[in-house]
């Protein structure tokens, strides 16, 4: 990426018909932290697009997996990355919400109390084993995630932008473990799995612990918090047909009618597949979304909104199932 490129999109405020250029821009500074990425998280591209499309729209992730497979090490591989401050918090039965958010501290130098800021002032937050706390600190992440800011004392303060929770949980079979309740699940953008490497990949992991002499990994800086926030207003310069609207509309809405369902995706589904529809095509360099970017990421955005009916859980029926039906029934757009 040039020197006018970065310049290009940290000066970029929206407008000023540089879209197609700036797209591009991003579309550079994108892939070039994919391929940073995938220096440490080896046999994972998929998940390291979806995490990028996370970042870019401004939104919260969820990794669901069992232990050990790298959910810690690819949210602090991409914040270093990001060049963003990081912060993790290892969530615990016992943590409270004055523990994340803070809490104000009488200063007898000052004579006054001062903010003591928590972990939630920073600009990717992981949230480690997020379902071992119990649903009062669960809740008290809510404001962090959906409004970017946090109420202390009744005094609200506003989060460093960007802010980004990176979420990860164990199975909810596992002991010990709380679930998430609904509300906290409709604000996370995107839920995704890690899984398994395969031979291949987990010996190519083993090679490059060997090359490398040492556990840590060495990670370039690729872009900085203000240009992230550029990226992400650039998305506005992503031009999506009325026809793809209707597309997303109805994807959604079908995730209500199925007769499986108890609670189908809320309308902040449709605006995460809007945002993640835009994010995937600058991705991919182009300022228009075509239908393949949207089912590329609706599986991940609406499946984990989807309540389901309790004879449907008997049966093994999951919101994955509900969806993959929805989308191969659902005419695809054909766009001029």
């Amino acid at each position: 990426m040039s020197a006018e490129g970065a310049r290009m999109v940290s000066e970029y405020s929206g407008g000023g018909g540089r879209g197609r250029e700036v797209v591009r821009v991003v579309s550079d500074i994108s892939n070039a932290l994919m391929n940073e990425v995938s220096k440490v998280i080896i046999g994972k591209q998929e998940n390291l697009r979806r995490v990028t499309i996370g970042i870019l729209s401004n939104g919260n992730m969820l990794l669901e997996d069992f232990p050990g497979l790298g959910k810690t090490m690819l949210a602090n591989t991409f914040a270093r990355s990001l060049g963003c401050k990081f912060k993790r918090v290892q969530f615990t039965p016992d943590l409270l919400p004055s523990d994340i958010m803070g809490t104000y501290m009488y200063d007898q130098q000052a004579g006054e109390f001062k903010l003591r800021p928590g972990p939630l002032f920073a600009n990717l937050l992981l949230a480690d084993e997020i379902n071992r706390a119990p649903p009062k600190t669960q809740a008290a992440l809510l404001e962090a995630m959906e409004e970017k800011q946090v109420t202390i004392e009744g005094i609200t303060h506003k989060l460093p932008a960007p802010f980004v929770t990176l979420a990860t949980q164990n199975p909810i079979e596992q002991e010990g473990t709380y679930p998430l309740p609904e509300a906290q699940m409709d604000r996370f953008l995107m839920k995704m799995s890690m899984g398994y490497p395969n031979r291949q990949e987990e010996k190519a992991i083993l090679a490059r612990r060997k090359m490398r002499g040492k556990d840590d990994h060495d990670v370039d800086q690729i872009t900085s918090p203000k240009k992230v926030v550029a990226m992400q207003k650039a998305l506005e310069e992503v031009h999506i047909d009325p026809a793809i609207l209707s597309y997303i509309v109805e994807v959604v809405q079908r995730s209500r009618e199925d007769h499986r369902v108890i609670t189908g995706a809320s309308p902040r589904a449709s605006q995460s597949l809007f945002k993640t529809g835009r994010a995937a095509a600058a991705i991919d360099g182009r300022d228009y979304v075509i239908p393949d970017d949207i089912k590329g990421v609706a599986l991940q955005v609406v499946s984990h909104r989807i309540v389901l009916k309790p004879e449907a859980k008997i049966r093994g029926i999951t919101g994955m199932h509900i969806m993959r039906k929805i989308l191969n029934e659902v005419p695809v757009p054909v766009i001029q």
